[in-house]
């Protein structure tokens, strides 16, 4: 995607998308958003068509210091807003510390929490395991497997440890103390009808985060930028144009 000259300056938007999904989760979001605003989505490592390196360890510490990387060297001197959605939320709080003045600021999409439930935690991590198990591969070679490739593709290791790493009691309890230490500007997006984190998660965690600001998005589910892309993206238009 490119920007126009006039817009040099203007900062880049690194979207990260969450469990078992891949960076075209964000095209109809960066199609509205054009050409304002230049959205890159990578498929993070072991996700989408994107290969784990090597040394990647399959948490949300080391997946955060690869964002904030991958994001400088794709921005080089241009100021930086991180969007994450669920799992991506995650990453974006890890890696914000890490990109200092550059960071212009942070949007969070469907991703709260910060709250440690056992129960339904362990239920979640027993299902995805069993998902992760027992995946009928052979769907991929059905021509209309592009829509379910990603869940089908993903890196049994990198899923596997990202699950398993963001429902430990201790990262639960460490995103309200990651969103207190934002310095820049947050707008957090909760989808009315989210049934995988539910508003009132997304709210709680957002009133953590300095100078925040929340916006919940009607009769819409845990994929905005699939289902209301129109909307989300007036959303952030209004947001951004008030950066500084």
């Amino acid at each position: 995607m490119s920007v126009s000259a006039g817009d040099a300056d203007r900062p880049l938007l690194v979207a990260l998308h969450g469990w078992l999904l891949a960076g075209r989760l964000w095209e109809p979001l960066a199609e509205r958003l054009r050409p304002d605003w230049e959205l890159w989505a990578p498929d993070l490592p072991g996700f989408g068509t994107a290969a784990r390196p090597r040394g990647l360890h399959p948490n949300l510490a080391s997946y955060g210091r690869w964002v904030a990387e991958q994001a400088r060297q794709q921005a080089g001197s241009r100021p930086l807003v991180l969007l994450g959605h669920s799992l991506g939320g995650s990453l974006v709080l890890h890696a914000a510390p890490r990109l200092d003045v550059q960071l212009r600021g942070v949007v969070q999409i469907a991703a709260g929490g910060g709250v440690y439930q056992p129960r339904p935690f362990r239920a979640v991590r027993q299902g995805g395991a069993a998902f992760l198990r027992w995946r009928p591969r052979w769907l991929l070679e059905l021509p209309a497997s592009e829509a379910i490739g990603s869940p089908l593709r993903a890196d049994l290791r990198a899923a596997r440890g990202l699950l398993a790493c963001s429902m430990r009691r201790t990262a639960v309890h460490q995103l309200p103390r990651l969103a207190s230490r934002l310095t820049v500007p947050s707008l957090w997006i909760a989808g009315s009808r989210d049934g995988v984190m539910e508003p009132r998660y997304v709210r709680h965690l957002a009133g953590f985060s300095p100078g925040h600001r929340f916006a919940e998005l009607e009769n819409c589910g845990h994929l905005p930028m699939r289902q209301q892309p129109t909307q989300l993206a007036a959303l952030l238009r209004d947001w951004l144009d008030q950066l500084d």
